[in-house]
Formats: structure tokens, sequence, C-alpha cells
């Protein structure tokens, strides 16, 4: 099983905390997710947005960029969406909850923003430590900062562990799911970066005791009164087995810290006092303060949401802030939870009343004039508003109810007969064709949700036909939607293979270019690079335009080729069809019977008994006459067509027997149809016992007894028999050879018997052989 990397679990942190609530799904860019990572934007196309795929906790809808790079993110955390409308679930969070969260996040690692009207949102603790092994030190600070209490203490993890690397190096393994060493080498990471302190504390006896893990911006966010001293950390702690190998904080002297002290200007301080226990220390965060609309403001402590202005709302969508470190646009204010202290305190949130949440949807709906979303997860259907009758239908458009309330009776005809034949083209690709209607409603959502809102749809009949219900394909492929396969659900393929194609030839275009301006400056092989890829932009268009042409006129020509080929089975079925009705109405040939086929049930029957009478006088007359002499071979088969004409007299007149007189008076030819059957009947029965007996008796023939003992004295002398010859399992086996031999004698008698009497009969006797219909 493939590891997951720590860039891809905070990846993925960070797109459940920036996940709207309402929408459940977060758009961003793949540049402003590698500034919160850490990460260059070509790492995390290339390596974080594959392992979220991979790891089946993040559903991503990429947007191409201008060469095919996956430059927008559409992302759905899996967990988190299936928890919805679950109560009591732990992911199920509420938007206050989630703002906290984010607040937590943009503490410890946001990028930092500049706005638009010059004031700057600056960085989080770890907001400018980027390249290799920036997401580790992320994600680690982040669960310290979840581990640690008020005091800004660290819990130590329990049992055993390396004394060359000390119990903070290993609880930073344990959190981080890896060895002590790779934990000892974040840790001390973070020491460089003045994020986290190990402080080793001295008894009264100046003797080494034991070491303390703290993290001086939580202890910070809770003001100075909340920072406990070396006193309290001792005595909340239990006692350890053994000391850890760090060096201890030797003593010396310190500043008195102020009330808005940081933790850089107090740290030699601290480290000299917390060896004294009896003196307590002032933990700030290292970062200098941001710019703010109202001025300083100790409750924004100058994090990320600090430029955002007076109003104290939370912004739009999770992606309302991106690509704003250049050209952004200034953005709503978000307030703190509760409306003051920090997200380093970890608040609980306000828990709203049923009378507020009344007035609260009250209130949105007197806004937008729709319904909104209640906690079942699903909208109002509004009165008055006819609903398909199609269960199918149904399902497709309860994701677009509020734009399906907005068209008229004759729009909402249109907007059914498409999405009916969009159904039928998907359930042609899919392997359950059953599913084609969630995957089109899903297809709506998805549209609805980039749209950002029903409110934001203004033509919802033109946004139905033109965005919402029609495929997007981003390669050539008939099952390419967005780049995602419709049958599987998974990532295209060729949509993979254009990309890498396109990044290949853009690394051979400036390849040439490089080779080409040796002695140019950077702006002119810009200059140049630019100019080439447009130019294959538009060739690579053409080629497209081209190949679009010549693929509508190879459809246009197959068409034309089932539709002669549809044309050709009708004639050749309606011309079997005339024939059939211009035989059907032929009289019969032996009685006259009309509109008989050429040939009535009765004759038929008739027909078949008289062949089966010559050809079982045949059989017969091959074994007991004397081939050579005709009147022999004519007598013996006079006896044995009295002998059958006996057998079907007999079943005549049992049937006879049986039949109703007024059934035979209203149907004479029913009648005579179920005597020629049941003489025919009585014909095979006669014929079938003649055949075995001849058989039985050609068995006996000198020939036949002859082959059968050579086949009894063939299996006796086989290798598998030589050890017993005289056992009964040689003699069964030889007794059988010795049967199949005979039986096979006597058929090769009867059929050599029969092509002398035909051959010599000149077709006399068998030229009575009809087939039934003909």
């Amino acid at each position: 099983m493939e590891k997951t990397t720590d860039a891809v679990r905070l990846a993925a942190v960070v797109l459940a905390a920036r996940t709207p609530s309402a929408t459940g799904r977060v758009e961003i860019r793949s540049g402003e997710l590698g500034r919160w990572l850490g990460m260059s934007a070509s790492y995390v196309a290339s390596e974080v947005v594959p392992g979220l795929r991979r790891s089946g906790v993040v559903e991503i809808t990429t947007v191409r960029g201008e060469f095919g790079e996956d430059r927008g993110l559409e992302c759905k955390v899996l967990p988190m969406w299936a928890a919805r409308g679950q109560v009591g679930h732990p992911l199920v969070l509420r938007k206050t909850e989630l703002a906290t969260l984010l607040r937590l996040l943009e503490a410890v690692m946001a990028p930092g923003w500049a706005h638009r009207d010059g004031t700057v949102t600056p960085a989080g603790l770890l907001g400018a430590r980027r390249g290799r092994g920036a997401a580790t030190d992320r994600l680690v600070l982040l669960l310290l900062v979840l581990e640690a209490t008020e005091t800004g203490r660290v819990r130590m993890c329990g049992g055993t562990v390396d004394s060359k690397r000390g119990r903070a190096a290993a609880t930073v393994a344990r959190l981080l799911g890896c060895t002590a060493s790779r934990g000892e080498r974040v840790l001390e990471r973070l020491e460089d970066y003045e994020v986290v302190e190990r402080v080793r504390l001295r008894t009264v006896s100046g003797m080494a005791q034991r070491t303390r893990l703290m993290v001086p911006a939580v202890a910070a966010a809770h003001g100075p009164a909340r920072a406990a001293g070396p006193k309290e950390w001792h005595a909340a702690s239990p006692a350890p087995a053994f000391s850890d190998p760090d060096v201890a904080a030797g003593p010396g002297g310190a500043s008195e810290p102020t009330a808005d002290a940081q933790v850089s200007a107090v740290q030699a301080a601290d480290r000299a006092e917390m060896a004294e226990p009896d003196v307590t220390a002032a933990l700030h965060t290292d970062h200098s303060p941001g710019g703010n609309e109202g001025g300083d403001s100790a409750g924004h402590c100058g994090f990320s949401g600090g430029g955002r202005g007076g109003e104290g709302r939370l912004p739009d969508r999770a992606c309302a802030r991106e690509d704003q470190a250049v050209d952004g646009e200034e953005v709503s204010g978000l307030t703190l939870v509760g409306g003051e202290g920090d997200p380093l305190r970890g608040e609980k949130p306000k828990e709203f009343t049923a009378i507020e949440v009344d007035e609260r949807l009250v209130a949105v709906t007197a806004a937008t004039g729709q319904q909104p979303v209640v906690a079942s997860g699903k909208a109002q259907q509004q009165r008055g508003v006819p609903r398909p009758a199609d269960p199918e239908l149904r399902v497709v458009l309860t994701s677009v109810s509020g734009l399906w309330s907005r068209l008229s009776r004759w729009q909402q005809k249109r907007v059914e007969r498409a999405a009916r034949a969009e159904l039928v083209r998907l359930a042609s690709l899919l392997e359950q064709p059953e599913a084609a209607p969630q995957l089109l409603a899903e297809r709506l959502s998805d549209r609805l949700t980039e749209q950002g809102g029903e409110v934001f749809v203004r033509d919802p009949f033109g946004w139905l036909l033109g965005k919402g219900l029609v495929r997007r394909p981003a390669c050539s492929d008939v099952r390419c939607d967005d780049g995602t396969r419709l049958d599987t659900g998974g990532d295209c393929p060729t949509c993979g293979n254009m990309l890498g194609f396109r990044r290949a030839q853009r690394a051979r275009i400036a390849a040439e270019v490089e080779a080409a301006l040796l002695g140019a400056d950077d702006a002119e092989r810009r200059a140049v690079l630019e100019e080439r890829l447009r130019h294959q932009a538009t060739l690579e268009a053409d080629d497209l335009l081209w190949r679009r042409r010549q693929a509508e006129a190879e459809q246009a020509r197959r068409e034309a080729a089932r539709q002669e080929a549809r044309a050709r089975v009708e004639r050749e079925r309606l011309a079997a069809h005339a024939a059939d009705e211009a035989r059907q109405a032929l009289p019969c040939v032996d009685c006259g019977v009309q509109r008989s086929a050429g040939l009535c049930e009765a004759c038929g029957y008739r027909r078949q008994t008289r062949h089966l009478v010559e050809e079982t006088a045949l059989v017969v007359a091959a074994w007991a006459a004397d081939i050579a002499d005709p009147a022999d071979v004519a007598a013996v088969a006079a006896h044995v067509r009295s002998e059958l004409e006996s057998a079907i007299a007999a079943a005549r007149q049992q049937f006879l027997e049986w039949m109703d007189p007024a059934e035979m008076r209203d149907d004479p030819q029913q009648l005579e149809s179920c005597l020629a059957f049941n003489a025919r009947q009585a014909v095979q029965q006669a014929a079938a016992d003649y055949h075995s007996t001849v058989l039985a008796l050609l068995g006996r023939s000198r020939e036949a007894e002859m082959g059968a003992k050579k086949a009894y004295a063939t299996e006796i002398g086989r290798r598998r028999h030589r050890w017993h010859p005289d056992g009964p399992s040689a003699r069964a086996a030889a007794s059988k050879a010795a049967d199949a031999a005979r039986e096979r004698s006597a058929q090769y008698l009867l059929a050599t018997g029969l092509e002398q009497l035909r051959s010599q009969q000149g077709g006399r006797i068998g030229a009575a052989t009809l087939r039934h219909g003909q």
C-alpha cells in the first residue's frame, strides 16, 4: 500500500477547513494550495493532487490552464460529504466550528495576503517556511498546537523511548507516524524557527530534571495570566522513569516583559528563567503586527483575518481570498468565534437557539426569494410548480429545483426533452445504465456549485441547456466529461496523456528557444517562447478543427451506410414475406385443398408414412434376402409392407373407437389429419423394432464375430493389462471393446447392403422418398 505523504495529509486538512458548510465543496487554485503547504504549484499539480486522488479521501475536479495543467481545483472531502445529515457525527461541523478551524490554520501556516487597498495580512507562524519539509513542519506544528494545553505545554508520550533522541522527539515522531530520528530533525527545525521550545528544568540542588515541550504562541494567546510557571508544570506532570539527554537551560538575566511583548524578545530570558522554579515567563508569537483598516486590534493578533474590514462577516466562499498576493480584491471581514479572543485559544463556538435559527432562515428567504437549505440538505419544493412525471427526471432535476421553479411551462418541456436525451446518451456509455440519472444529477450539482449557486444564474433556461446538461469533454474521448471518465468515475487517461504530451512539447520548444538564443537576455527569450507557444497552440487548434470535420464526415458516412443497411434488410424482409404469402396461397398437390402451401397436413403425413414403409422394407431385405436375387428381395419387401399395413389398420381402428362420432362429422379434414398422423406413428415404432432386430442379427454373423474376437485380443494384449491379463478388469475392458466392435460391424454390414439394394433397384423402391413440406 502506498504511503501518504505529509503534504497530502496537510492538504486534506486545509481543504476540510476551507470547505463551505452550505455546498460541501471548496474551489482553490493549485498555486494557492501550494502557498498554504509551502510548496510550489508544480509540486502540488504533480504530487499532491494525484496523492489526494489515490488516497480516496478527496475527490478533485480540475480546471485546465492554458497549457493543460491542473490550475483550478474543485475539491470535495469525501468523509465530510458522507457525514452530512448524520446527527452527532464528529465531522458534521457547524459554520462557526469551520471558521474556528480555518482561523487556527491561518494562525499556524497562513501564507499572508496583500490587499488592493494597500493593507497587508501577515503570514502565520510558519507562513514564510517554504521548500523541502515545509509541509511536514506545518503539519507537526498544527498537531502540537492541538495537543497543547492553555499553558502551551504539550503532553509527552508514555512508555520507553530512545534515550539518544529524548521524549520530546519521540512525541513528535508518534504524532507524525515516523521514526524518532526524523522526529528529532523536525523538532530541531521548529526550534530554529522559534515556534517550539524544549525547556529543561532544574531542581533546587541544580540537578537536571525532565524536559518540557512548549508552544509559546498558545500560551501567549491565552494571555500572561495563563502562562503557568515551572512549579505548576512540575506538579501536574508524573515523575519520569529517566532523564532526557537534552542540555539543561542555564541561568541568566531577563528584562521584565511588557503586555504586548513577542516571544522573540524574551526567548533568552525564558530559557534562563525556566531553570528557576519560581519565575514565570511571558510567551508571545514571533512575527510583525498586521495591517488593519481600523488600526491595531488585539483581537486579530496580526493574523490573516485582520485586514478584512469591520463588518465581521464570513467570506462568501472558501476561495474568495485566493491569488490576492498580487491583485486580489478586498474581502469582507472574518471575526473570531464569538467575536473576540484568539484562534489559538480554542473557545467553544456559540450555540444558536431554535428561535435564532428560525429568524435567520426567515431573513435568508426574504433576501434571496428562495427556500434556504434545511437540516436534511434538500431544498424545499415551491408550491404550484409542476414536477416532472418521469421518476428519473425527478432525480436529475432535484439539485436545480430553484432554477426549475423559475422556468415557464414551455421551457420546462424543452429542458425535460434535453435531459431525457442526455440520459439516453449516458445510459449507452455506462456499464450500469440505471446509474445515469444520479450521474446527471451530480453533474448539475457540480456545475451549479461552480457557478456559485442558483442566485448567480440569471437565465435558468439558457444555463440548463447550454451549461448544466451538456457534456464538457476535455479530450477526444466520448466518455470524458471535465477530465473524468463517465463509465468508471476515475480520471480520464486520454486527458493525462494529452497533459504529458503538452508538457513535453513545451519543454522541447523551450529547449529549442534556449539553444537558438544563447546570448539573449531573459526577457527576449521569454517573448520568443511565448510567441512560439502561441503559434503551436494555433496549429493545434487548426488540427483539432480539421480532425473534428473529418470525424463528422466519417460519422455521416457511417450513418448513411447504416441507413442503407436498414433499408436493405427491410426490403429483404418484405420480399420474404411476399414469397411466404404466395406459397401459403398454393393448393395441395395431392388432394387439392386450397391455401395449403402446396401440401396439406394429412398428405404430408401420408408421404412420410410411405417413405418409412419403403425404408423399413429395404432394411429387412438387406439382411433376410439374397441381394443378388431381385425376386427374393421383392418377396421380403412385400412381406414387410403387409406387416406394416396391418399395424396401420390396427392403429386406425383403435383411434376411431376412441373418437366421438359427432366430432368426426363436424371436421372431416381434421379427422383425416389425425388418422394420417397415427399411421405415421405406428410405422415409426415398427420401423425402430425392425432396425434394432436386424442389427442384432447382423451382429451374430461371421464377420461381426471375427471383428469382436480381434478387438478382444487387442484389448487384452495392451500394456496396462500385461501383469493381470486374466483379471476381472482386463476381461471387462476386453468384453466392452468386443461389443463395440460387433456393433460397428453390424452397422457397416447394414449400410453396405442398403447401398447395394438401392443401386440395383435403380431408385424404384426408394423413389418414394419425400419430405414433409415439399
